[in-house]
């Protein structure tokens, strides 16, 4: 199985290229929102890690924000619970598709959480600041706080460019990502 890691900022279309491959995607915030919904567990070892900021299940996105704006060390706190939680996903995501060729693997924090292996093709999506800034001011809940407190766990672009194989720069033009996906592919595959 050829495991193709997608990365990069925020707001950059990771989540948008992954779906241009054609493969199985593992979206790791698409399995956050899952487990802010449907798992109790985690809802209580939040409330017992920060208990004045949340009060029922399911978790609510404003209690999330609420928190993390609150003290910057709650950033962390939420996410030393829910990211081994969104491993034991990734392990069922690819257990479940191991005898397809290609998965993709769309997680923010792919390098800074070390969930990629080596022999994972790493492809870095670079996208134009105030084009991906205007696309993530436009998201429900947006906060300047949250968002800087979500960049500063992150490592820099410069890092995860040259950590990367390849660089996708995303003109946010779906025929020109289709293009620079199937000729990344192309080289993948051959």
């Amino acid at each position: 199985m050829i495991r193709i890691a997608i990365t990069g900022g925020i707001g950059s279309g990771k989540t948008f290229i992954s779906k241009l491959f054609g493969y199985p995607v593992f979206s790791a915030d698409e399995v956050v929102s899952k487990i802010y919904l449907k798992n109790k567990k985690v809802f209580f070892k939040l409330k017992k890690k920060i208990p004045k900021l949340f009060f029922s299940f399911p978790i609510k996105k404003q209690e999330l924000i609420n928190a993390i704006i609150k003290n910057k060390r709650n950033i962390k706190n939420i996410s030393s619970i829910v990211h081994p939680e969104v491993k034991k996903h990734l392990k069922v995501f690819l257990k479940k598709n191991k005898k397809r060729k290609v998965v993709v693997l769309d997680i923010p924090l792919l390098l800074e959480n070390n969930l990629h292996k080596k022999k994972d093709i790493i492809i870095f999506i670079q996208s134009n600041k105030t084009k991906a800034f205007n696309k993530i001011k436009k998201r429900q809940n947006f906060n300047k706080t949250v968002l800087k407190r979500l960049k500063n766990m992150q490592f820099s672009q410069s890092y995860k460019k040259k950590k990367s194989h390849y660089v996708i720069k995303n003109d946010f033009n779906k025929n020109s990502a289709r293009k620079k996906v199937r000729d990344i592919l192309n080289k993948i595959l051959q």
